[in-house]
């Protein structure tokens, strides 16, 4: 899962299974426990639902099988009542009368999958472990969330620019609600930043965020890695094909999209069907599953400009719903002096900005927007010995006034002051590749850095250095 990001610390694979069993024929009932029992699982039965119910509530489980018809209350109540349990154990509904709108009751209870009687046991064993594998997942990742954001304070938004600011109050408006939103504005505004915001600011700011960058996805496994992939195995054998999509691991949570204008049209598609129906299906699997993220999209493109690339109109219409839209550096450039002394302070604390080097910063374009700035004051910091960061230390090309010039392209309609090549001015292609030489030189040439400085893929950096014929200086190995 390239792109995807539980309470308790990481789940031993080596514990026991703890299982549940809720049925009121006494002979399956006995026959389930013993042969669960014999496959080294730890079982309880009961006979009732609301014997189930107070023992879920009392005990801790990892999978629990719920009969459907039972005394007290039955198994579809009792699912319902367990799911609001902040960590539930994931639910097996069985049913003696299966019918298609039973089970997708129960799928949209959140039941991990609904058997129909009779049913072999084997493959009551191969669910029971591959529900397990999915909570443990779950639980794992709600740990390893929590320490990360212990260990990482959240980034604020740095601003005094009012449109800004007045932009970033109806993010807070946004949040709470379950909509869509579209996140648009040049590489390295701060679009996943306001993906963060929406998430923690939302409705289930505990629930799983997940991010996905659809430039890294290789084409043709994009469906999979939203959908997931059902596998082939026989009932009672490991299921080794099946794959946890990106709208199944963000489930009670936020699924971020940046890039969306990557996204190939089988997986438009498939994600406006999913935003249609409120559910999906995995690749290759017959199992409908319930829709249950926060989707976040970000694009470098307007949405007019994304279906006029021939990006699905219908899932453009979808996610636009909501629209925040973010102001490249050049248009706040009173934000330049603030944003630059916090990344000082973050980066070397004591460190201080001469006033030439803040001038040398206010005078320069910033086509990688903050992100530029923040790794230009990154590397400048570690040249000050003294304590000050000098302009020289800054390594910003002469002669690049502000000019609107971005190499992700600006929005559609505002052409970059510049980027036309009447009256002598140089063309967009010929100051994007000077950018880009400036930047590689800037880094040594590394490849890496270069790519996020500029706010693209190393593999369109790559293409884009064979397109200009740069040639790495002798002696740069990186």
């Amino acid at each position: 899962m390239t792109g995807a990001s539980v309470n308790g610390p990481v789940a031993d694979a080596g514990s026991p299974i703890r299982v549940l069993i809720a049925e009121d024929e006494t002979h399956l009932g006995t026959i389930l426990e013993q042969f669960m029992t014999a496959r080294g699982f730890v079982v309880r039965v009961v006979r009732d639902g609301r014997t189930a119910l107070d023992t879920l509530r009392r005990e801790t489980f990892d999978v629990a099988l719920l009969d459907v018809v039972m005394p007290e209350i039955d198994g579809l109540e009792v699912l319902r009542l367990a799911r609001e349990a902040p960590l539930p154990p994931e639910i097996i509904v069985i049913t003696g009368n299966g019918t298609i709108e039973t089970a997708m009751a129960a799928l949209k209870l959140g039941a991990y999958d609904c058997l129909s009687k009779p049913y072999r046991m084997a493959e009551i064993e191969a669910l029971v472990r591959r529900a397990w594998e999915k909570r443990m997942l779950a639980r794992d990742n709600r740990y390893l969330r929590t320490r990360l954001a212990r260990l990482t304070p959240a980034v604020p938004f740095v601003t005094q620019f009012a449109p800004l600011r007045a932009v970033l109050a109806m993010v807070g408006k946004f949040a709470p609600s379950p909509l869509p939103v579209l996140v648009t504005g040049e590489a390295g505004t701060g679009k996943g930043l306001v993906a963060t915001l929406l998430h923690e600011q939302g409705a289930r700011p505990g629930g799983p965020f997940v991010r996905v960058d659809c430039a890294a996805l290789d084409p043709a496994m994009q469906g999979g890695e939203l959908l997931g992939v059902d596998g082939d195995a026989e009932p009672g054998k490991a299921d080794e094909g099946r794959q946890l999509g990106a709208l199944e691991l963000a489930a009670g949570g936020t699924l971020y999209l940046e890039r969306l204008e990557c996204l190939g049209r089988a997986a438009q598609e498939a994600l406006s069907a999913a935003l249609d129906t409120g559910h999906y299906t995995r690749r290759h699997g017959v199992q409908a599953l319930p829709l249950d993220v926060r989707l976040v999209a970000s694009s470098g493109r307007e949405p007019a400009a994304l279906v006029t690339a021939g990006f699905d109109e219908s899932l453009v219409h979808r996610l636009s719903a909501m629209r925040v839209t973010l102001p490249a550096l050049r248009e706040r450039l009173v934000d330049v002096p603030l944003l630059a002394r916090h990344f000082v302070e973050l980066a070397r604390p004591g460190v201080r900005l001469a006033d030439e080097a803040v001038a040398a910063l206010e005078g320069y374009a910033w086509p990688g927007n903050v992100r530029e700035l923040r790794l230009v004051l990154e590397r400048a910091v570690l040249l000050a010995e003294h304590g000050v960061v000098e302009a020289s230390f800054l390594g910003l090309p002469s002669g690049n006034p502000v000019s609107g010039v971005s190499l992700g392209g600006a929005p559609p309609g505002s052409a970059p002051t510049g980027g036309a090549s009447t009256g002598g001015a140089p063309s967009l292609g010929e100051l994007e590749k000077r950018h880009i030489a400036e930047v590689l030189e800037r880094t040594g040439w590394h490849q890496g850095r270069a790519a996020e400085l500029l706010g693209i893929s190393p593999k369109t950096l790559y293409r884009k250095i064979r397109e200009y014929g740069f040639k790495r200086p002798s002696g740069r190995t990186s």
